[in-house]
């Protein structure tokens, strides 16, 4: 089964304590990590104004996920206002739908 996480910080994920020692990446926090079956790292963040506030906030946005996508991890990003009340339910179950499938498991399917 994939593990939903939230607000991990980067440290405490064992494969990065174990390629880069226990202080690695003491300031990145991720909104959720995502655990696959298959071995695969995939963080989801939701992105308040703060990140695109200026060109200093964006810079450190991107380069926060050009370091994660080289340590391997798979990285996904949500506006806030994307994620409004009426708008949530079906677009985090189509994300999660096209995500397992994308990485070949199998989508559990709601009874009715």
């Amino acid at each position: 089964m994939p593990a939903l996480l939230p607000e991990v910080w980067l440290h405490w994920d064992p494969k990065t304590v174990e390629r880069r020692g226990v202080k690695a990446l003491l300031n990145h926090r991720m909104d959720f990590l995502i655990l696959l079956p298959n071995g695969s790292r995939v963080v989801v963040e939701v992105d308040g104004g703060h990140h695109y506030a200026n060109s200093k906030a964006y810079e450190d946005t991107v380069r926060g996920d050009r370091d994660l996508k080289l340590r391997g991890y798979d990285v996904y990003r949500f506006s806030s206002t994307e994620l409004g009340r009426d708008r949530i339910r079906p677009l985090v179950e189509q994300f999660f739908t096209h995500l397992f499938e994308h990485h070949g498991l199998t989508v559990p399917r709601r009874h009715s």
